[in-house]
This record gives C-alpha cells, structure tokens and sequence, in this order.
C-alpha cells in the first residue's frame, strides 16, 4: 500500500493532516492528535480562544 493511500486526519491543534500509522491500527477512530506534543499542547489552544 502507498503512503498516499493511507487515511489522513487534521490535527486540532495544529492543523496539520497526518496519516495512519501501524501502532494506531487498533484505534485509529480514537486518535485525534499527530503527535505527543500536540497532544499535550491541546489546552494552550483552549484557553487562546
């Protein structure tokens, strides 16, 4: 399979696509953040708004 056949999702945080990746094949649906940073960063945005 190609890399651009993979799923793509946006980043809340960052607004940046970011595709499937093997360790998220069991809970790709439950994977909202590209990265552990963003993932840590997602109050920052809360409170700027």
């Amino acid at each position: 399979m190609k890399k651009t056949d993979l799923p793509q999702k946006i980043c809340p945080v960052c607004n940046r696509p970011f595709t499937w990746r093997k360790k998220w094949a069991k809970n790709w649906s439950e994977v909202k953040y590209c990265s552990k940073l963003c993932s840590s960063n997602r109050y920052t945005l809360k409170r700027k708004n």
